[in-house]
């Protein structure tokens, strides 16, 4: 069971309100003002939408991503890129020890000035997730 609410500060509801979050026993939820009701959702469920998402964006790009990264690092060998791709093919097992420890709050609040943000119903479905930068390219 997770131990904390991963995208805590950039979860918002439809309306862009910013949403709480806070704990039912021990397990940690995004709380949803419903027009005075405040709706508990389980962080887990939420997160885990989001983090698919990231894992379908990246996958079928792991090796154009993994070269890109080693450059960056200024390790552009064959070893890294092998390294790193083999991280992108890990993604679950990645979600599992951030959901332990959370995103440091410094990353959060940068993400946060950039303009992430998670937009969630009500019932805690992710309506969108808006990652500057990203280009789209559905065509809308």
């Amino acid at each position: 069971m997770p131990k904390k609410a991963v995208f805590e500060g950039l979860v918002f509801d439809e309306y862009g309100n910013p949403v709480e979050t806070g704990w039912i026993g021990v397990e940690p939820c995004y709380i949803v003002d419903d027009d005075g009701f405040k709706r508990h959702i389980p962080a887990e469920d939420v997160d885990r939408q989001v983090w698919q998402l990231f894992q379908e964006q990246i996958e079928g790009h792991e090796d154009l991503l993994s070269e890109k990264a080693a450059e960056m690092l200024g390790q552009n060998d064959i070893f890294t890129m092998a390294a790193i791709q083999s991280q992108f093919k890990n993604m679950e097992e990645h979600y599992d020890k951030l959901a332990e420890i959370g995103i440091p709050e410094e990353s959060r609040v940068y993400l946060g000035m950039i303009g992430f943000r998670i937009v969630i119903s009500i019932h805690g479905d992710v309506v969108d997730v808006i990652q500057p930068g990203i280009v789209d390219d559905s065509g809308e």
